[in-house]
C-alpha cells in the first residue's frame, strides 16, 4: 500500500460525486477534503482485517476488492463485491468500533480514505449531514434484509440467477469463480458448478471464456421469481 499525492480540486469532486457527500455545503466539502487521502493496493493486498481499528470512510476510486468473512473453519462468505464509486467501512467509520469484515483489491486499485473522528463530529454538528447517513445506513439495512430473505426462501439455483442479474456485464469487468460465487451465495462450489449446468441447460445464460453472460432474458427471468 502507498499513498498517492492528490489535489484539492480532485478530492472535492471526489466527494461531490459520493452519496453521502453530494448535496452538502462547499465549506463542509473544503473541511472534510482536507482531511482525505487516497491510497494504492495491488491484487491480493488486505485493505484491512476484521478486528482492526478502522481509518475511516473508504470510497473505491479506481480498481475492484471483495468484503468477505472468514467461518471459525476458515471458509470464506463474500458479502459484496466493491467496484469503482462504491462507499464501505461505514459502519465503523461511524460509531468508532473496529471493522467488522476483511476487504481484499481484486486488482489493482485506489481507495480514498476519509476521517472517521471527523465524520463523527460532523454529524453532532451538523443535522444535514446525519440524514444522509441515516438515510444511506436504512437502505443498506434493507439490502442486509433482502439478503437473509433470499438465503431463506430461494434454492441456489434461484439465488444464483439473481446475483448474476447484479453482476456486470461488459468485458472488463473481472470475472467471478465459482469458488467466489459459492461464497457469495454461502455455499459450496460444487453446488455452483450443478446449479450454473442448470441455468446453462434451460437457455437462461451461457459461458465464454469463463464469463457469464445472459443468453435468454426470458427464461432467464423466469429463475429470479
Amino acid at each position: 500500500m502507498k499513498t498517492i499525492e492528490t489535489r484539492h480540486d480532485i478530492r472535492i469532486k471526489t466527494l461531490k460525486r459520493n452519496e453521502y457527500f453530494d448535496d452538502l455545503p462547499e465549506p463542509m466539502l473544503k473541511e472534510i477534503s482536507e482531511h482525505m487521502h487516497l491510497r494504492e493496493y495491488q491484487r491480493g493486498d488486505v485493505l484491512f482485517w476484521e478486528g482492526d481499528p478502522c481509518d475511516g470512510l473508504h470510497i473505491v476510486e479506481q480498481g475492484s476488492a471483495k468484503i468477505f468473512r472468514l467461518s471459525p473453519q476458515g471458509r470464506q462468505y463474500i458479502v459484496r463485491i466493491l467496484q469503482e464509486g462504491d462507499t464501505f467501512a461505514e459502519v465503523p467509520a461511524f460509531d468508532g468500533a473496529v471493522n467488522p469484515v476483511n476487504v481484499e483489491a481484486l486488482e489493482a486499485c485506489r481507495v480514498w480514505v476519509i476521517d472517521g473522528e471527523l465524520l463523527r463530529g460532523l454529524i453532532e454538528q451538523h443535522p444535514q449531514f446525519a440524514r444522509k447517513v441515516l438515510t444511506n445506513f436504512g437502505r443498506m439495512l434493507r439490502g442486509m434484509v433482502r439478503m437473509v430473505s433470499e438465503m431463506a426462501f430461494y434454492q441456489v439455483t434461484h439465488r444464483l440467477a439473481r446475483l448474476i442479474a447484479e453482476l456486470p456485464q461488459e468485458k472488463s469487468a473481472p470475472h467471478w469463480t465459482q469458488e467466489q460465487l459459492a461464497a457469495r451465495l454461502g455455499t459450496v462450489r460444487e453446488v455452483v458448478a450443478r446449479s450454473m449446468k442448470e441455468l446453462e441447460r434451460s437457455g437462461a445464460i451461457k459461458v465464454e471464456d469463463r464469463r457469464i453472460q445472459i443468453a435468454d432474458q426470458e427464461i432467464f427471468s423466469q429463475w429470479m421469481q
